[in-house]
């Protein structure tokens, strides 16, 4: 058996630390090099526990992040695990963050390339590569897609994430009611006390950015800063909506 496919007797986190290597910048003014986030060329995140949360804007790069920091694990960038392959990106006119892994370096205790790296946006390519490698192979497909599209991601995350490794989610909520969002609490927190279990999520979502262990970090054109839900965006204008959706609507909509 490989050295990779032994649980390893360490709780998480194991990736401890990424940063970019400013001498494997050859070109600073491109993508994604030119977010703000990375601009200046000092990036630098600590991971001191074994949730954490990124929440921002769109546009700021959460997503960018996360794929730099999956193809630094060794997952192909458009999503899936180790040695997947699920998407054929080779000619994709849209911009990814792979070529951000190969500028970070990074700190393991130890190194763990198990896991899963989950994209909302190849969820249906991944799910049905699963099922050819599998009829391929004489099993039986785990078959995700005969389900609606919150109870296969569901799912999804509960067969997948059980075992150890570093798990990384993008806006795993995006087929997800607020009830169903309860549920993918419920699995984090398993995830969490199993002690195997690495995990970095970037949300829109205020009910996962509720999870008590997490560290939440805020993703804005100045980098990442600890945050606490109350003080995010995303949550003080929810608390406005649910005051009064009416008036809130109508002004949001004036303006």
């Amino acid at each position: 058996m490989s050295s990779r496919r032994k649980n390893i007797n360490l709780p998480a986190p194991y990736l401890r630390r990424v940063w970019l290597d400013a001498s494997r910048v050859t070109e600073p003014q491109s993508y994604p090099f030119c977010l703000p986030l990375f601009s200046k060329g000092d990036f630098d995140l600590a991971f001191d526990r074994a949730v954490t949360i990124v929440v921002g804007e769109n546009g700021t790069g959460k997503s960018t992040l996360l794929e730099g920091i999956a193809a630094l694990a060794g997952y192909d960038e458009a999503g899936g695990g180790k040695g997947y392959a699920a998407v054929d990106h080779s000619g994709a006119v849209e911009l990814m963050g792979g070529r951000l892994g190969d500028a970070l370096r990074a700190s393991w205790l130890p190194k763990i390339t198990n896991g899963w790296f989950f994209r909302a946006e190849s969820f249906f390519s991944v799910a049905r590569y699963l099922d050819q490698a599998a009829v391929g192979s004489g099993n039986r497909p785990p078959d995700f897609l005969s389900h609606s599209h919150g109870e296969g991601f569901l799912r999804f995350f509960d067969e997948r994430c059980r075992r150890q490794g570093i798990f990384i989610f993008d806006e795993p909520e995006s087929a997800l009611s607020p009830s169903r969002q309860i549920d993918f609490l419920k699995l984090l927190r398993r995830m969490d006390e199993s002690g195997i279990c690495q995990v970095i999520m970037a949300t829109h979502a205020p009910i996962l950015m509720a999870y008590p262990n997490a560290r939440l970090l805020r993703l804005t054109k100045y980098g990442l800063e600890p945050v606490t839900l109350e003080q995010t965006e995303h949550f003080r204008l929810i608390r406005e909506f649910c005051a009064d959706p009416a008036s809130f609507v109508e002004t949001m909509m004036a303006e």
